[in-house]
């Protein structure tokens, strides 16, 4: 299989840089980090993909079967780090694609060298002892709603994760990206997000990481940064100056600095 057609994969940047991969979340696809790669081409080598259902990816290779849990959107990351033949690369992930890159590194440590987590979540769902955000309940009604019109749950949904209502053409821009997403396969991987339990995972990561949340997040409060920094071994945890879940295109300067700053300090 074509791997760079499967994901569409972009490699732009310094070709003798450091590799560093860049993930986006559910509903999104490469085009929402097109204010962090600038920050980046000059010193680094920047790899873009779309997950499979996602943008310009080959929707023709989507399973059910595979994309059911996160292991199988981790598969593809290695696969695609495989194809470049990358080593040691810092895996940049928004959202859910924090555990999956969380999920990449357990299975090809020598591709995967560190982890920028922002706005991670393992698990959305509150458990005893431990606050995801979201019911048992909310999530069922959030997922049977998508399921059932997802067109008008990404209208209602994109305004209320962007946050940042006194800037309506960002809610704008995620809305229609949900909206560009196949309904059937949106359905798969909002599943296997909302659903999702990657707590235990946490705790094997054994490279430097990085845990980067917003001061105001419906998806992923507070109590979830700190929540993955202590579950992390000597991981760093830095809230951003920015509400929302989507900082990289909030608040684009704060988001590239920790950024930047992470990275100079791995050198």
């Amino acid at each position: 299989m074509d791997i760079a057609r499967r994901n569409n994969v972009t490699v732009t940047g310094n070709p003798h840089g450091s590799e560093v991969v860049l993930a986006h979340g559910f509903g999104c696809d490469q085009n929402m980090w097109r204010s962090t790669v600038p920050a980046l081409a000059r010193e680094h080598k920047v790899v873009l993909f779309d997950y499979v259902g996602s943008g310009r990816s080959d929707s023709s290779a989507f399973s059910e079967g595979r994309y059911a849990s996160l292991d199988g959107y981790a598969r593809d990351v290695v696969e695609v780090c495989e194809a470049l033949d990358l080593r040691d690369a810092v895996f940049v992930g928004h959202s859910v694609s924090a555990m999956i890159g969380v999920l990449a590194a357990g299975l090809a440590p020598e591709r995967i060298g560190a982890l920028v987590m922002l706005a991670p979540s393992p698990r959305y769902i509150d458990d005893d002892g431990y606050r995801g955000g979201f019911s048992a309940e909310d999530i069922d009604e959030l997922l049977t709603s998508l399921e059932s019109n997802y067109l008008g749950w990404s209208a209602a949904m994109a305004p209320l994760i962007m946050g940042n209502p006194e800037r309506p053409e960002l809610g704008e821009e995620l809305k229609n990206s949900f909206c560009a997403t196949d309904p059937d396969m949106a359905r798969v991987f909002a599943r296997t997000t909302f659903l999702s339990d990657s707590r235990d995972d946490l705790r094997r990561v054994k490279v430097p990481t990085l845990v980067l949340e917003c001061t105001d997040d419906v998806i992923a409060p507070r109590e979830v940064g700190a929540f993955v920094h202590e579950a992390i071994p000597g991981s760093s945890l830095v809230t951003l100056e920015a509400t929302g879940h989507c900082p990289h295109l909030s608040a684009p300067e704060a988001t590239n600095e920790a950024l930047m700053d992470f990275l100079a300090g791995l050198r």
